[in-house]
């Protein structure tokens, strides 16, 4: 059964995505709803010319919805995430999905109570196939035990497209809530940890306070060490917004991935690169599939998700090395 979608909130780009990626694994878009005119809906509309614009209280009330996608102003996807789940629905949250350590305990307390599912689309795993087949050589040993996990992680600013709450470090969330959230659940997935410590965190603002552009954090999760190094400057002359890599070290070898691009090298992104002691093998892995959607929606259709929780610790761990970094006053 084809399960029914509405979309509350498309502020932000990754609407688009999230909804492609759930519609290929089974699910139809009903709806949807937003406040005001954002910058996304010319896109937004091309992209879905068919599906009705709504209130947010009609989809809510919908019974052939039973997924409510959130891609709001970010301080505003709690809420969203909990009326929905109060109506009925499952949620899929763009990440950040909370902002604040109260707003993280009202979404589980709702999910709680309501049985319902909340997940947030961490994409810069869930939405890159090369991190497939990542993830697979690290599941299947071959680098052995994973060690070290480094993260690059940068993004272009594209300051004129951006919307007034993407300066709001309170609607927006920081720089390490925010983006830095993608690579802290990398760094818990890859090392196939459920527990983990923030040992650093800083944000700076380079160019114009109270704006963070540049965050570092470091972690630690059992016997794996995470590096993660974020910043908005990616320069014009890349053709992509952003030169994602990451580093996996094990006992036995080492993974490389170029998410997006490899400049002045092979076309296109999902560049795999392995070495351990048997073999060196580079993959251009963009044929992978992208299993976490279709396991959310599976997910839905049997009430009972692998880790429920692994969204949480992963909010919680983003949120605590914001507020460690935001404590030092740097901005």
């Amino acid at each position: 059964m084809s399960e029914g979608i509405a979309v509350i909130g498309i502020d932000h780009r990754h609407c688009y995505t999230m909804v492609a990626n759930l519609i290929e694994a089974g699910g139809h878009l009903v709806g949807w709803a937003t406040e005001g005119e954002p910058g996304t809906l010319e896109g937004w509309v091309e992209r879905y010319p068919d599906a009705p614009r709504r209130t947010e209280a009609e989809l809510l009330a919908d019974p052939e919805v039973t997924i409510v996608v959130t891609a709001g102003v970010p301080s505003e996807r709690p809420g969203i995430s909990c009326r929905a789940m109060q109506a009925g629905k499952h949620v899929l949250s763009d990440k950040p999905g909370a902002l604040t350590q109260d707003d993280l305990e009202d979404i589980r307390r709702t999910a709680g109570a309501t049985g319902r599912i909340w997940a947030v689309d961490f994409s810069e795993r869930f939405e890159v196939p090369g991190m497939t087949r990542v993830s697979r050589l690290v599941a299947e040993g071959a680098i052995g035990e994973v060690i070290d996990v480094t993260l690059l992680a940068p993004h272009r600013l594209n300051a004129p497209t951006r919307p007034d709450w993407f300066w709001d470090h309170a609607k927006g969330g920081g720089i390490l809530a925010d983006i830095g959230s993608h690579q802290i659940e990398q760094v818990l997935h890859l090392s196939g940890s459920t527990e983990a410590e923030i040992l650093f965190a800083e944000a700076d603002c380079l160019r114009a306070p109270p704006f963070q552009d540049r965050g570092r954090i470091a972690m630690r999760t059992g016997r794996t060490s995470g590096t993660i190094l974020l910043h908005w400057y990616t320069p014009d002359g890349l053709p992509t917004w952003g030169d994602g890599r990451l580093f996996v070290t094990g006992t036995d070898g080492f993974i490389e991935i170029r998410k997006y691009v490899d400049p002045e090298g092979a076309e296109g992104g999902n560049h795999v690169i392995l070495v351990n002691n048997d073999r060196s093998e580079r993959w251009q892995a963009s044929d992978e599939p992208l299993p976490f959607f279709a396991g959310f929606l599976d997910g839905v259709r049997t009430g009972r998700m692998p880790d429920p929780e692994h969204p949480f610790r992963v909010m919680a761990l983003a949120i605590e090395a914001q507020a460690m970094a935001d404590a030092t006053g740097a901005c």
